[in-house]
């Protein structure tokens, strides 16, 4: 069968995690995904924002790259659209080629996924109309204006996904796992291998994207993520950082979600667990430091579990002792831990590079993430087929 194909109808200032976690899930089990944004070309960026689950100050987000042009697509050529929120759904709106667009998708049947505030794009297409829709709250009157059934959201932090016909929507970014899951399943995806049990070792300043997109794609899966940090309890938070490459010697480090823990690091039991893995940001650099943490690593690593760590997290598998003898690759700045605690170093050529090694899978960076989840997924027998 040929591989399916998605598009993504992006603007300035769509929500980070909106955009970034669908995109690489959907590359990671096998679609290829082409995002566009009216008036823009292949490799031109749209600005993006975050806004935590709570009422508080925008923040400026990654860059998002292009990887198509606007005026190059045709609807025909793809199997589904993906519509992300923020603020860019209010502009996209009164576009009339963006609203064409969505038009022909909606005409043709194929399924349409829009988040947060993507879905007054379909209702400026007339696309909702008799359709059971959820959203942000605050759109709620749009939509009903344009015939819709609205599904009340619960809150904010709601994790619900609706499913109507070929028209699936979800209230914000909490509730992509719903809301990836019934798109795979809408472009004729089937989710198989027994669901497994996965642990996220985390801690304040992680890189953003390097918790919330795998986690999120493998609670799509239907695997039991949890995620700790130590000294801390579910339900508490660790701050994040964004990193982006804007010039100078070296990244920039920004301020990025509060990612919410599930699991209490003193409760867990390790041996329940079937795979680990480790975010990179600076959180590692002091998490190598903590007897416990090591210990943990240990347990995956001395039982042939699956783990996988991204960029600085190879910082963890070193002062670990995890590495010596294998091939690792991880961010540049992360070379010299590798090397010196005997692992056989792979030069990240291209930045998005991964290694696989017996039960250890690394990437060099969070642009890595389709090719290491992709890599992930064979080690822990789950995978997606169309």
């Amino acid at each position: 069968m040929a591989q399916k194909r998605v598009l993504f109808l992006c603007g300035d200032y769509v929500e980070d995690a909106e955009v970034i976690v669908p995109f690489q899930a959907l590359q990671a089990y096998g679609v290829s995904v082409d995002a566009v944004c009216p008036g823009k070309k292949d490799g031109d960026t749209c600005p993006t924002s975050i806004h935590q689950v709570r009422i508080g100050p925008e923040l400026r987000g990654h860059d998002f790259t292009l990887n198509a042009t606007f005026d190059d697509i045709k609807a025909k050529n793809y199997d589904g659209l993906v519509i992300p929120g923020g603020r860019s759904p209010e502009n996209l709106a009164h576009i009339a080629t963006a609203v064409e667009l969505v038009s022909e998708f909606a005409a043709s049947g194929k399924p349409i996924a829009a988040i947060c505030h993507g879905p007054l794009v379909l209702a400026a297409a007339g696309a909702i109309k008799g359709r059971k829709v959820t959203g942000f709250p605050a759109i709620a009157p749009v939509l009903v204006a344009a015939g819709a059934h609205w599904v009340e959201p619960e809150s904010i932090a709601s994790t619900i996904a609706v499913a109507d016909g070929n028209i699936i929507t979800a209230v914000t970014f909490k509730g992509h796992s719903e809301f990836i899951r019934h798109f795979v399943k809408a472009l004729g995806g089937t989710i198989s291998g027994s669901p497994k049990k996965i642990l996220f070792l985390c801690g304040d300043y992680m890189e953003d994207y390097e918790a919330t997109v795998p986690f999120q794609s493998f609670e799509a899966l239907g695997c039991r993520v949890d995620s700790v940090c130590p000294k801390k309890k579910a339900g508490e938070t660790c701050v994040t950082t964004f990193r982006d490459v804007e010039g100078g010697h070296s990244f920039s480090d920004k301020t990025g979600y509060d990612f919410v823990l599930n699991a209490n690091f003193d409760d867990v039991n390790v041996s329940s667990y079937d795979a680990l893995v480790i975010p990179g940001g600076r959180a590692p650099a002091y998490m190598a430091l903590n007897h416990s943490v090591l210990a943990l690593v240990n347990h995956f690593m001395q039982n042939n579990k699956p783990v996988a760590s991204i960029s600085q997290g190879q910082k963890i598998l070193a002062a670990a002792s995890a590495l010596k003898g294998r091939k690792c690759t991880a961010h540049p700045t992360a070379k010299l831990n590798v090397v010196l605690s005997g692992g056989t170093w792979v030069e990240p050529e291209p930045i998005d590079r991964c290694v696989t090694d017996g039960n250890l899978v690394t990437g060099a960076s969070w642009s890595s993430h389709p090719e290491l989840i992709s890599q992930f997924m064979a080690m822990l027998h789950v995978r997606v087929s169309f």
